[in-house]
């Protein structure tokens, strides 16, 4: 009798559990995992201690490898002292600066300085990352006038840089390699000889270019082959009262291409306007041009003769979205009035 009735009590609750595995709801699926890399992230920094890290590098550190979002580093106003590098690793970063003119970062090394810099490694500033962009802060190589002193290197490709200051003496802002396509807008860059230079696609759009002494502005390395260099589009050339005679450019290796484009030229730029480096074949290989300069700078018949003056036809071609084409073609995003 208690046997069958062990029976009877078990064939119950074998019973039981069945409707309840019939009827009980389904298991939800487990959500997906979002990868960190494709989460948008905003940190702040801040040398007082405010927020989350003290200096730009261990921002720029602190952020996920090879992010395929933007983060966003916003610096507070302060003059950070350190020599920021970006590593290539670090993509998709955005420095975002407080104030233009409040928010600085600062570092002294010169080529044959006592740690033995040169020119390639004096940079305050050398972002190597792809898809890097800068707003509303000032680079600053506080060497003086001692040689090449970088204030900012670029070597990534896809690089933006919006109203900010590039403050140096010679060789300020370094266009570091051929296959880097970087954009300046409503910039500030100074410097005293050769203070931009470089093989990089470069577009300054809107940018006023200091000259600080008696020189050179740009001295370009563009590889044959490519179709774009430098290009200057409505900037403003201006200069500081000691500077009487400034040359646009001069060859820094053959194939070198500078262009200026609707900009106004001060009274500061020489009637030739470019310079062959000593070398007279570089005037057969090397390509300076211009298009509708204005001001007491603007000499067209003065010009060398071996420099170009664009007619409106082939001065349309020079738009962003022709410059950055490349294999993968980049647009980077612009305020009014650009092309």
């Amino acid at each position: 009798m208690l046997f069958r009735h062990l029976l009877l009590t078990c064939g119950l609750l074998l019973a039981t559990a069945t409707l309840y595995a019939q009827v009980a709801a389904p298991t939800a699926p487990a959500t997906a995992k979002t990868e960190t890399f494709l989460v948008p992230i905003r940190l702040t920094v801040a040398a007082d201690g405010s927020g989350d890290y003290r200096t730009v590098q261990e921002a720029v550190m602190a952020v996920r490898d090879f992010m395929q979002v933007t983060a966003t580093i916003f610096v507070k106003n302060g003059t950070y002292h350190e020599k920021l590098l970006v590593p290539s690793q670090k993509t998709h970063i955005t420095l975002l600066g407080e104030s233009q003119e409040g928010t600085i970062i600062t570092f002294g090394d010169y080529s044959g300085d006592a740690a033995k810099h040169s020119t390639y490694t004096s940079a305050t500033v050398r972002v190597e990352a792809n898809d890097f962009t800068a707003e509303n802060i000032t680079f600053e190589n506080s060497a003086g006038r001692v040689g090449q002193a970088v204030a900012l290197h670029v070597e990534g490709d896809r690089a933006t840089f919006r109203h900010c200051r590039l403050l140096g003496n010679q060789d300020t802002l370094y266009l570091a390699v051929e296959n880097s396509r970087q954009y300046y807008q409503d910039c500030y860059i100074e410097g005293t000889t050769d203070f931009i230079f470089g093989s990089s696609t470069v577009v300054f759009d809107r940018c006023t270019i200091h000259s600080k002494t008696d020189s050179y502005i740009t001295a370009a390395s563009t590889w044959p082959g490519q179709a774009f260099g430098l290009v200057f589009l409505s900037c403003k050339l201006t200069a500081a009262p000691e500077a009487h005679k400034v040359y646009l450019g001069r060859p820094w290796r053959p194939h070198a291409r500078t262009v200026f484009l609707n900009t106004e030229m001060g009274a500061q730029i020489r009637p030739e306007g470019w310079d062959n480096w000593r070398q007279p074949t570089n005037e057969q290989t090397a390509y300076y041009a211009e298009f509708n300069s204005t001001g007491p700078g603007a000499n067209a018949k003065g010009r060398v003769k071996w420099a170009h003056q664009l007619t409106a036809k082939e001065a349309k071609r020079y738009t962003l979205k022709t410059i950055f084409a490349g294999a993968a073609a980049w647009l980077p995003s612009v305020g009014a009035d650009t092309n």
